[in-house]
């Protein structure tokens, strides 16, 4: 596999990074690795120090003519940094990667402001915790990063962030404002809010339910740990589009209350059914490793809980030549024992299974 960071940078001249948190940080641990100049700034001092601690750039100076401005900063100030910097800055294209497009633009838009070097841009990818701490250099990797220009944008703008984007090693993606807030309204405001309502289930339960915890749970609630009060910016500006989306989910789980109520009824197992059914196929639907649409076999290995044992596992995958193309990990508190699910393409699982077991591994599932 080659390393992206041996690549050269698409991005041409500086790029100034506002906010210095785990986005603003991320990007600018990638870009630093293929010699870009980073400017980073941030209206905490010590957000800012520590981002610049971690090597994600470095701190602003009088003379800076960056090419590029990339703000991440929250949903309810982004349109008046964008104002600032692209005043600030005359010759740079501004960029902002805020998760609601078209409330910051209409803002702009009633203000004004001469928006030919503004793009707004959005990447598919975070992490449950934030700040420069968790900062990551490959967070973008394989992952979607939407671009919403307009009829006015100038090819030469557009260029300068498609070649940030590709410089992430994401996948570029053009789409209205209006059609990406009414997609990111499915795909990622609407599972906040359901991974949150279930999780909030969990805070007054018997604690033998919680020890019983699976992955399939914490599949489910894996985001709820995300900050309420970016969620509640998120939240508020993007509402018009959430809320046709929960309302159909307010009608079908009605639907399924109502078929549990009384199972003896006629419809209601059909319904139980027929709910199931419908999620196997809107889970098909998933793009897969590097947006592909495939799907992957799972094979489940058991492992002692000692060290090394990943490592292993790993390394007699590679002597077997077996691609792993995703993977968790489960281990409960107590336990002697941890689960690794193993995801590999369907034509070489038998094989894998086989190969580990003659080697000694034990396969819980298959």
């Amino acid at each position: 596999m080659s390393d992206l960071s041996s690549a050269p940078a698409r991005v041409q001249g500086s790029v100034r990074i506002v906010g210095a948190g785990l986005l603003g940080a991320s990007i600018g641990l990638a870009l630093r690795a293929k010699g870009v100049d980073i400017i980073l700034d941030d209206a905490s001092p010590s957000q800012l120090r520590l981002a610049i601690d971690y090597g994600a750039g470095r701190a602003a100076e009088p003379a800076d003519d960056p090419s590029v401005v990339v703000i991440c900063v929250p949903p309810d100030v982004t349109a008046r940094v964008i104002e600032a910097e692209l005043a600030a800055f005359p010759r740079a294209v501004v960029t902002d990667v805020a998760s609601v497009k078209l409330e910051p633009y209409r803002a702009l838009l009633e203000r004004g402001v001469d928006l030919a070097r503004y793009i707004g841009s959005h990447p598919l990818a975070g992490r449950e915790r934030g700040g420069a701490i968790s900062a990551r250099a490959d967070l973008f990797l394989g992952r979607p990063w939407v671009i919403c220009r307009d009829a006015e944008t100038p090819a030469w703008a557009l260029s300068q962030v498609e070649g940030l984007a590709l410089d992430l090693g994401t996948i570029p993606m053009e789409m209205t404002p209006d059609e990406h807030d009414r997609f990111v309204a499915l795909v990622s405001h609407t599972p906040q809010l359901v991974a949150s309502l279930l999780a909030a289930q969990l805070q007054d339960a018997e604690e033998g339910a919680i020890q019983l915890a699976g992955q399939g749970l914490r599949d489910t609630v894996r985001i709820a740990s995300s900050a309420p009060e970016l969620w509640v910016q998120i939240l508020s500006a993007n509402h018009a589009e959430v809320l046709p989306v929960l309302e159909q989910l307010s009608t079908d789980l009605i639907s399924v209350i109502s078929a549990l109520r009384d199972p003896e009824v006629p419809g209601a197992r059909r319904t139980i059914a027929d709910t199931i059914a419908a999620g196997n196929t809107g889970v098909a639907r998933l793009p897969g490793k590097h947006g592909q649409n495939r799907r992957f076999a799972s094979i489940v290995v058991l492992l002692d809980d000692r060290p090394g044992q990943l490592g292993a596992l790993f390394t007699e995958l590679g002597e077997i030549g077996v691609n792993i193309e995703d993977l968790r990990l489960e281990h409960s508190p107590g336990a002697n024992i941890g689960l690794a699910e193993v995801q590999v393409l369907p034509e070489v699982k038998q094989r894998t299974v086989d190969d580990l077991e003659s080697r000694g591994w034990r396969i819980a599932e298959v």
